[in-house]
């Protein structure tokens, strides 16, 4: 997958200089021609470097810099400044409000493609190093501190969008028996197999995470109830027809699911508090089966 580099400046000749100069680079190339539609296309969907001119009507760059600094979704975006004669006070200012480099107009080819590949390099290190800290290390699914950040992210892109959004959490059935039983080394093997199971029933779109322990949970975006609580029931019944050990040794293990949807009035508390309340309700009845939240709160009541 290519890297993108965004060119934020209001001179077209300059978009076209630098698209030529970047011409021979592996990476893909997008424009915003002033600092409000750059800001908003960077926080759309951010890009790995951002080429981005001082002196811009309206919105100039050192306030574009600010900005994406101050935002979480591009705060770690290198930001390469493009600027004419540019004083060593202003230089300092744009360092301090956390660019990356600069590069004087009329740049050079050679300079303003090492610059780039230097700083598109360091990027997908930094990448590199988030996304470990993110993965859990026995089972390779995202861990609980990424389930956390993208469980915020997603509520907030629901209220957006006001597109439906739900959470599965699920536990192994008698998972501490099986521990006790045939050691924590096999108990390994399984949390490692049914990772994969569960990886294999997803859709690419929902965030699949270890929780804790032999807890998991399941971001599902642009869901409703009933289709959460049908990747629920796959997500069982995948597991519980999964043979787990040698072919002459072979076991099965059970699951059990709690579902729940998110509502406007809800944060990311409630609606795990909700998912958790369904998880323990199938928990009671008998391990091995989906719940809804709606459905768990109703039989509470009764």
């Amino acid at each position: 997958m290519h890297q993108r580099v965004l060119i934020i400046d209001d001179s077209q000749p300059i978009h076209a200089l630098v698209r030529v100069r970047l011409a021979g680079e592996d990476v893909e190339l997008h424009s915003a021609h002033n600092g409000f539609t750059g800001l908003k296309a960077a926080q759309d969907n951010p890009p790995d470097v951002i080429l981005l001119d001082v002196d811009m009507p309206d919105m100039n760059g050192f306030e574009v810099c600010r900005q994406l600094k101050a935002d979480e979704r591009t705060m770690d975006v290198p930001v390469i400044f493009l600027t004419g004669a540019s004083s060593t006070e202003e230089k300092i200012k744009g360092l301090e409000l956390g660019a990356v480099d600069y590069i004087t107009k009329p740049f050079d080819p050679a300079e303003l493609r090492a610059r780039v590949r230097s700083s598109l390099r360091t990027k997908y290190l930094l990448d590199l190093l988030s996304r470990k800290a993110m993965i859990d290390g026995l089972t390779g699914l995202w861990n609980r501190r990424y389930f956390d950040r993208r469980l915020t992210e997603e509520i907030s892109m629901a209220r957006r969008t006001k597109r439906p959004l739900a959470c599965i959490l699920g536990d192994l059935d008698h998972f501490k028996s099986c521990n006790d039983k045939f050691g924590h080394t096999f108990g390994d093997e399984v949390l490692r197999c049914v990772s994969a199971t569960m990886g294999g029933v997803v859709r690419t779109e929902d965030i699949l995470c270890r929780y804790g322990g032999e807890e998991f949970a399941v971001i599902v975006p642009n869901s409703s109830m009933t289709g959460a609580a049908e990747l629920g029931e796959r997500l069982r019944v995948a597991i519980s027809t999964t043979s787990i050990g040698t072919r002459a040794d072979a076991m099965h293990v059970t699951a059990s699911f709690g579902v729940a949807h998110w509502s406007a009035d809800q944060d990311e508390k409630t609606l795990l508090d909700r998912a958790d309340a369904a998880l323990y309700r199938a928990k009671q009845d008998g391990r091995n089966r989906v719940v809804r939240a709606d459905d768990a709160i109703t039989a509470s009541a009764a």
